[in-house]
């Protein structure tokens, strides 16, 4: 069985592409949360990992560290990871790419924050730069697969790499046409999301780096999180 190794629920935005495509494939793995600490985590996190992040997949002898390496070595051996369609699975591959190298200045000024709400002081033009090609990329995998997950009618890896994303634009409130405001809508009524954000929320651990980064967006106006 698959070992799956994650951080702060939360936070992890890295985490919760290979937890949740795993979640919606059904594929058996054990689940082991390791918090993140305040400063850097490489020694603690090393011990599960080469590169000292998460998330980290161990199968057998196997350690697969990356999001994107994980996903890859899955589609090696389970179907359906990406599309069965030939065009589609190059355009979602090409896709997640794009999110797995890019999106800088919506990564940087919007850290993922399942528990909090916020108001954002200011959409700057490098942010809203990157709300615009998200826009695009989504519309154009609906328009062109036909929905309602981005390539297709089955949740694929491509939705796994913008599941991040989605909770993003929630805490943010991040402006979002109209094809795209209903796609994130889709995809926060998925059980497998509701339960990672149930999880979240539920968790005790703050760190403050975390904390800080998030708040830098703009002005808190909930906070969701059960407890302290």
């Amino acid at each position: 069985m698959y070992t799956l190794y994650i951080a702060n629920k939360v936070y992890s935005s890295w985490s919760l592409r290979p937890w949740i495509l795993m979640r919606e494939m059904e594929l058996l793995f054990e689940e082991k949360l390791v918090t993140f600490g305040p400063g850097s985590n490489w020694e603690s996190f090393r011990k599960f990992s080469p590169a000292g992040k998460v998330p980290c997949l161990h199968d057998g002898e196997s350690i697969v560290w990356d999001s994107l390496a994980i996903i890859e070595y899955l589609a090696d051996r389970q179907r359906g990871v990406w599309p069965t369609d030939a065009q589609a699975k190059i355009w979602a591959r090409c896709a997640a790419a794009e999110m797995h190298s890019g999106f800088n200045n919506l990564r940087g000024t919007c850290p993922m924050h399942v528990g909090l709400r916020i108001r954002m002081k200011e959409i700057t033009p490098a942010l809203q730069a990157d709300l615009d090609r998200l826009n695009e990329l989504w519309s154009e995998g609906l328009n062109r697969f036909g929905g309602p997950y981005l390539a297709g009618e089955k949740f694929t890896a491509l939705d796994a790499f913008f599941a991040p994303v989605v909770f993003r634009i929630q805490t943010y409130s991040l402006p979002m046409n109209t094809q795209a405001s209903a796609y994130v809508k889709r995809m926060l009524a998925l059980p497998t999301m509701q339960q990672w954000q149930t999880e979240a929320l539920r968790e005790k651990w703050r760190e403050p780096g975390h904390e800080k980064s998030a708040m830098a967006a703009g002005e808190v106006i909930d906070d969701k999180r059960i407890g302290p």
